[in-house]
Protein backbone atom coordinates (compact mmCIF):
# COMPACT_ATOMS: atom_id res chain seq x y z
CA UNK A 1 0.00 0.00 0.00
CA UNK A 2 1.39 3.47 -0.86
CA UNK A 3 2.60 5.60 2.07
CA UNK A 4 -0.17 8.18 1.51
CA UNK A 5 -2.80 5.45 1.75
CA UNK A 6 -1.18 4.04 4.90
CA UNK A 7 -1.28 7.44 6.59
CA UNK A 8 -4.91 7.93 5.60
CA UNK A 9 -5.82 4.48 6.95
CA UNK A 10 -4.06 5.24 10.24
CA UNK A 11 -5.99 8.47 10.66
CA UNK A 12 -9.29 6.73 9.96
CA UNK A 13 -8.45 3.95 12.41
CA UNK A 14 -7.73 6.28 15.35
CA UNK A 15 -10.84 8.39 16.00
CA UNK A 16 -10.57 8.12 19.81
CA UNK A 17 -8.97 11.55 20.22
CA UNK A 18 -11.81 13.26 18.35
CA UNK A 19 -14.84 12.02 20.27
CA UNK A 20 -15.14 11.47 24.04
CA UNK A 21 -15.99 7.89 24.95
CA UNK A 22 -18.93 7.33 27.29
CA UNK A 23 -18.91 4.30 29.55
CA UNK A 24 -22.54 3.67 30.55
CA UNK A 25 -23.26 1.95 33.87
CA UNK A 26 -26.88 0.82 34.43
CA UNK A 27 -28.18 2.06 37.79
CA UNK A 28 -31.72 0.94 38.65
CA UNK A 29 -33.96 3.50 40.30
CA UNK A 30 -33.34 7.24 40.10
CA UNK A 31 -29.61 8.01 40.20
CA UNK A 32 -29.29 11.79 40.26
CA UNK A 33 -26.82 13.92 42.25
CA UNK A 34 -23.13 12.93 42.37
CA UNK A 35 -20.23 13.37 44.82
CA UNK A 36 -16.70 12.31 43.83
CA UNK A 37 -14.84 10.02 46.23
CA UNK A 38 -11.40 9.47 44.67
CA UNK A 39 -11.80 7.11 41.71
CA UNK A 40 -15.41 6.39 42.68
CA UNK A 41 -18.63 8.32 43.23
CA UNK A 42 -21.68 8.45 45.47
CA UNK A 43 -25.12 9.07 43.98
CA UNK A 44 -28.53 9.82 45.42
CA UNK A 45 -31.23 7.28 44.57
CA UNK A 46 -34.73 6.38 45.71
CA UNK A 47 -34.58 5.42 49.38
CA UNK A 48 -30.77 5.31 49.52
CA UNK A 49 -27.43 6.77 48.60
CA UNK A 50 -25.12 4.47 46.63
CA UNK A 51 -21.36 4.13 46.18
CA UNK A 52 -20.25 3.21 42.64
CA UNK A 53 -17.07 2.53 40.73
CA UNK A 54 -17.02 2.52 36.94
CA UNK A 55 -17.52 -1.25 37.17
CA UNK A 56 -20.08 -1.94 39.88
CA UNK A 57 -21.97 -0.81 42.96
CA UNK A 58 -19.76 -0.91 46.04
CA UNK A 59 -22.20 -0.05 48.83
CA UNK A 60 -25.55 1.51 49.65
CA UNK A 61 -26.87 3.37 52.67
CA UNK A 62 -30.64 3.44 53.24
CA UNK A 63 -32.35 6.80 53.83
CA UNK A 64 -36.04 7.70 53.31
CA UNK A 65 -35.55 10.45 50.72
CA UNK A 66 -32.04 11.67 49.86
CA UNK A 67 -32.32 14.93 47.95
CA UNK A 68 -30.16 17.55 46.33
CA UNK A 69 -26.43 17.89 45.85
CA UNK A 70 -24.01 16.25 48.27
CA UNK A 71 -20.52 17.03 49.57
CA UNK A 72 -17.55 14.94 50.64
CA UNK A 73 -15.47 16.47 53.44
CA UNK A 74 -13.83 15.44 56.71
CA UNK A 75 -13.80 11.77 55.75
CA UNK A 76 -17.56 11.72 55.25
CA UNK A 77 -20.39 12.06 52.75
CA UNK A 78 -22.90 14.76 53.70
CA UNK A 79 -26.40 14.82 52.22
CA UNK A 80 -29.90 16.10 52.94
CA UNK A 81 -32.92 13.88 53.50
CA UNK A 82 -36.04 15.77 52.48
CA UNK A 83 -38.46 13.46 54.29
CA UNK A 84 -36.72 13.72 57.64
CA UNK A 85 -35.60 17.36 57.28
CA UNK A 86 -32.04 16.55 58.34
CA UNK A 87 -28.46 16.52 57.10
CA UNK A 88 -26.86 13.09 57.36
CA UNK A 89 -23.20 12.23 57.73
CA UNK A 90 -22.00 8.92 56.28
CA UNK A 91 -18.62 7.37 57.07
CA UNK A 92 -16.82 6.78 53.77
CA UNK A 93 -14.91 3.89 55.34
CA UNK A 94 -17.86 2.10 56.93
CA UNK A 95 -20.63 3.19 54.51
CA UNK A 96 -23.02 3.88 57.38
CA UNK A 97 -24.76 6.91 58.86
CA UNK A 98 -22.79 8.23 61.83
CA UNK A 99 -24.78 11.41 62.47
CA UNK A 100 -28.18 12.87 61.64
CA UNK A 101 -28.38 16.62 62.27
CA UNK A 102 -31.83 18.29 62.53
CA UNK A 103 -31.70 21.45 60.44
CA UNK A 104 -34.98 21.74 58.59
CA UNK A 105 -34.69 21.99 54.81
CA UNK A 106 -35.74 24.67 52.36
CA UNK A 107 -37.40 23.39 49.19
CA UNK A 108 -37.79 19.94 50.65
CA UNK A 109 -40.82 19.20 48.49
CA UNK A 110 -38.93 19.55 45.19
CA UNK A 111 -35.55 18.50 46.56
CA UNK A 112 -33.68 21.08 44.49
CA UNK A 113 -31.08 22.21 47.01
CA UNK A 114 -27.60 21.15 48.07
CA UNK A 115 -25.23 20.67 50.98
CA UNK A 116 -21.96 22.62 50.74
CA UNK A 117 -18.68 22.22 52.64
CA UNK A 118 -16.10 24.85 53.56
CA UNK A 119 -14.40 26.71 56.43
CA UNK A 120 -14.57 23.60 58.63
CA UNK A 121 -18.34 23.54 58.28
CA UNK A 122 -21.28 22.08 56.40
CA UNK A 123 -23.92 24.47 55.05
CA UNK A 124 -27.54 23.87 54.04
CA UNK A 125 -30.56 26.02 53.22
CA UNK A 126 -32.89 25.31 56.11
CA UNK A 127 -35.95 27.51 55.55
CA UNK A 128 -37.60 28.74 52.34
CA UNK A 129 -38.23 32.11 53.97
CA UNK A 130 -34.47 32.70 53.86
CA UNK A 131 -32.19 30.84 56.24
CA UNK A 132 -28.97 28.82 56.10
CA UNK A 133 -27.77 26.53 58.87
CA UNK A 134 -24.04 26.11 59.56
CA UNK A 135 -22.90 22.78 61.01
CA UNK A 136 -19.57 22.32 62.80
CA UNK A 137 -17.96 19.27 61.15
CA UNK A 138 -16.13 18.38 64.40
CA UNK A 139 -19.18 18.31 66.66
CA UNK A 140 -22.04 17.69 64.17
CA UNK A 141 -23.88 20.59 65.84
CA UNK A 142 -25.56 23.63 64.28
CA UNK A 143 -23.42 26.61 65.28
CA UNK A 144 -25.03 29.43 63.31
CA UNK A 145 -28.23 30.42 61.52
CA UNK A 146 -27.73 32.95 58.74
CA UNK A 147 -30.62 35.02 57.35
CA UNK A 148 -30.75 35.33 53.56
CA UNK A 149 -33.11 36.45 50.86
CA UNK A 150 -36.07 34.05 50.45
CA UNK A 151 -35.55 30.97 48.30
CA UNK A 152 -31.74 30.78 48.63
CA UNK A 153 -31.62 27.00 48.14
CA UNK A 154 -28.47 26.65 46.02
CA UNK A 155 -25.07 26.86 47.71
CA UNK A 156 -21.39 26.63 46.82
CA UNK A 157 -18.27 27.34 48.85
CA UNK A 158 -15.19 28.90 47.26
CA UNK A 159 -12.86 31.90 47.34
CA UNK A 160 -13.21 32.05 51.15
CA UNK A 161 -16.95 32.58 51.00
CA UNK A 162 -20.28 30.79 50.85
CA UNK A 163 -22.37 31.70 47.80
CA UNK A 164 -26.16 31.37 47.94
CA UNK A 165 -28.43 31.63 44.90
CA UNK A 166 -32.13 32.43 45.10
CA UNK A 167 -34.24 31.39 42.11
CA UNK A 168 -37.17 33.18 43.68
CA UNK A 169 -35.32 36.50 43.94
CA UNK A 170 -33.10 36.07 40.84
CA UNK A 171 -29.97 36.88 42.82
CA UNK A 172 -26.77 35.60 44.41
CA UNK A 173 -25.47 36.46 47.89
CA UNK A 174 -21.92 36.23 49.23
CA UNK A 175 -21.63 35.15 52.87
CA UNK A 176 -18.51 35.72 54.97
CA UNK A 177 -17.81 32.63 57.14
CA UNK A 178 -15.87 34.81 59.60
CA UNK A 179 -18.99 36.79 60.50
CA UNK A 180 -21.82 34.53 59.26
CA UNK A 181 -23.34 37.48 57.45
CA UNK A 182 -24.23 38.49 53.88
CA UNK A 183 -21.66 40.90 52.46
CA UNK A 184 -22.88 41.24 48.87
CA UNK A 185 -26.13 40.78 46.92
CA UNK A 186 -26.06 40.70 43.11
CA UNK A 187 -28.98 40.49 40.64
CA UNK A 188 -29.00 37.57 38.20
CA UNK A 189 -31.06 36.45 35.20
CA UNK A 190 -34.22 34.34 35.24
CA UNK A 191 -34.48 31.31 37.52
CA UNK A 192 -30.85 30.96 38.60
CA UNK A 193 -30.07 27.54 40.04
CA UNK A 194 -27.07 25.37 40.77
CA UNK A 195 -23.64 26.95 40.85
CA UNK A 196 -19.96 26.07 41.17
CA UNK A 197 -16.95 27.99 42.47
CA UNK A 198 -13.61 27.52 40.71
CA UNK A 199 -11.54 28.30 37.62
CA UNK A 200 -11.43 31.98 38.51
CA UNK A 201 -15.11 32.58 39.13
CA UNK A 202 -18.43 31.56 40.57
CA UNK A 203 -20.57 30.05 37.81
CA UNK A 204 -24.37 30.10 37.97
CA UNK A 205 -26.95 28.44 35.74
CA UNK A 206 -29.52 31.06 34.72
CA UNK A 207 -32.05 28.40 33.87
CA UNK A 208 -34.80 30.59 32.47
CA UNK A 209 -32.44 32.44 30.12
CA UNK A 210 -30.39 29.47 28.93
CA UNK A 211 -27.20 31.19 30.08
CA UNK A 212 -24.33 30.66 32.49
CA UNK A 213 -23.22 33.73 34.43
CA UNK A 214 -19.66 34.25 35.69
CA UNK A 215 -19.37 36.08 39.00
CA UNK A 216 -16.12 37.82 39.91
CA UNK A 217 -15.35 36.46 43.40
CA UNK A 218 -13.55 39.67 44.42
CA UNK A 219 -16.34 42.09 43.56
CA UNK A 220 -19.33 39.76 43.62
CA UNK A 221 -20.51 41.26 40.32
CA UNK A 222 -21.40 39.50 37.06
CA UNK A 223 -18.29 39.60 34.84
CA UNK A 224 -19.65 37.72 31.81
CA UNK A 225 -22.28 35.40 30.37
CA UNK A 226 -22.42 32.62 27.82
CA UNK A 227 -25.58 31.62 25.96
CA UNK A 228 -25.93 27.82 25.91
CA UNK A 229 -29.52 27.11 24.84
CA UNK A 230 -33.14 28.11 25.27
CA UNK A 231 -33.30 26.88 28.87
CA UNK A 232 -31.04 25.11 31.37
CA UNK A 233 -33.61 23.67 33.74
CA UNK A 234 -32.74 20.82 36.10
CA UNK A 235 -29.13 20.44 35.03
CA UNK A 236 -25.90 20.66 37.02
CA UNK A 237 -22.54 22.45 36.90
CA UNK A 238 -18.95 21.91 38.06
CA UNK A 239 -15.44 23.23 37.43
CA UNK A 240 -12.01 21.64 37.05
CA UNK A 241 -9.12 20.98 34.70
CA UNK A 242 -9.25 24.52 33.34
CA UNK A 243 -12.87 24.21 32.22
CA UNK A 244 -16.48 24.72 33.28
CA UNK A 245 -18.65 21.60 32.90
CA UNK A 246 -22.40 22.10 32.43
CA UNK A 247 -24.88 19.22 32.54
CA UNK A 248 -27.67 20.39 30.23
CA UNK A 249 -31.21 19.29 29.46
CA UNK A 250 -31.32 20.51 25.86
CA UNK A 251 -29.60 19.04 22.80
CA UNK A 252 -26.67 17.25 24.51
CA UNK A 253 -25.51 15.57 27.72
CA UNK A 254 -23.05 18.26 28.77
CA UNK A 255 -21.29 21.38 27.54
CA UNK A 256 -17.66 22.44 28.08
CA UNK A 257 -17.04 26.18 28.56
CA UNK A 258 -13.72 28.04 28.47
CA UNK A 259 -13.63 30.03 31.75
CA UNK A 260 -11.46 32.81 30.28
CA UNK A 261 -13.05 33.43 26.88
CA UNK A 262 -16.54 32.07 27.72
CA UNK A 263 -16.47 30.15 24.44
CA UNK A 264 -18.30 26.83 24.26
CA UNK A 265 -15.47 24.38 23.62
CA UNK A 266 -17.60 21.25 23.15
CA UNK A 267 -21.11 19.87 23.21
CA UNK A 268 -20.82 16.26 24.29
CA UNK A 269 -23.13 13.25 24.16
CA UNK A 270 -26.75 12.78 23.14
CA UNK A 271 -29.79 14.41 24.73
CA UNK A 272 -30.12 12.54 28.03
CA UNK A 273 -32.82 14.27 30.04
CA UNK A 274 -32.04 15.49 33.53
CA UNK A 275 -29.24 14.42 35.85
CA UNK A 276 -26.08 15.38 37.70
CA UNK A 277 -22.44 16.01 36.77
CA UNK A 278 -19.12 16.04 38.60
CA UNK A 279 -15.58 16.54 37.33
CA UNK A 280 -12.61 14.47 38.50
CA UNK A 281 -9.07 14.54 37.03
CA UNK A 282 -9.45 11.02 35.66
CA UNK A 283 -12.91 11.52 34.21
CA UNK A 284 -16.26 13.30 34.19
CA UNK A 285 -19.26 11.56 35.75
CA UNK A 286 -22.84 12.18 34.65
CA UNK A 287 -26.20 10.66 35.53
CA UNK A 288 -29.39 10.42 33.50
CA UNK A 289 -32.10 9.44 35.97
CA UNK A 290 -34.74 9.13 33.22
CA UNK A 291 -32.56 6.49 31.59
CA UNK A 292 -31.41 4.92 34.89
CA UNK A 293 -27.73 5.31 34.08
CA UNK A 294 -24.44 6.60 35.47
CA UNK A 295 -21.79 7.46 32.86
CA UNK A 296 -18.03 7.91 33.01
CA UNK A 297 -16.23 10.03 30.40
CA UNK A 298 -12.47 9.36 30.56
CA UNK A 299 -9.59 11.75 29.81
CA UNK A 300 -11.27 15.09 30.51
CA UNK A 301 -8.14 16.98 29.46
CA UNK A 302 -8.95 16.07 25.85
CA UNK A 303 -12.65 16.84 26.06
CA UNK A 304 -13.12 20.25 24.48
CA UNK A 305 -9.35 20.65 24.07
CA UNK A 306 -8.07 23.11 21.49
CA UNK A 307 -5.84 21.88 18.69
CA UNK A 308 -2.36 21.31 20.02
CA UNK A 309 -3.36 21.10 23.70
Amino acid sequence: MPMKALLLAALIATPALAEPVEKVIPVPGFADFIAVDGATVWTTNRGRVEHWSAEKKLAEVPSPRPCGGMSIAHGSLWFADCKEGVVKRVSLHKAKVIASIPTGLANGKEGELNVAAGAGSIWVASDAKGEIKRIDAKTNKVIATIPTEPGAYYLAFGFNALWAVSAKGNLIQRIDPATDSVTKTTPLGKLPGFLAAGEGGVWVQEQGDGTVARIDPATGEVSGRVKVGEVLKYGDIDTGGGKVWLRSTEDQTFVVIDPKTLAIRARVGPLAGSGGLRYAPMGVWTTAHDKHTLSFWADPARIGAKTGE
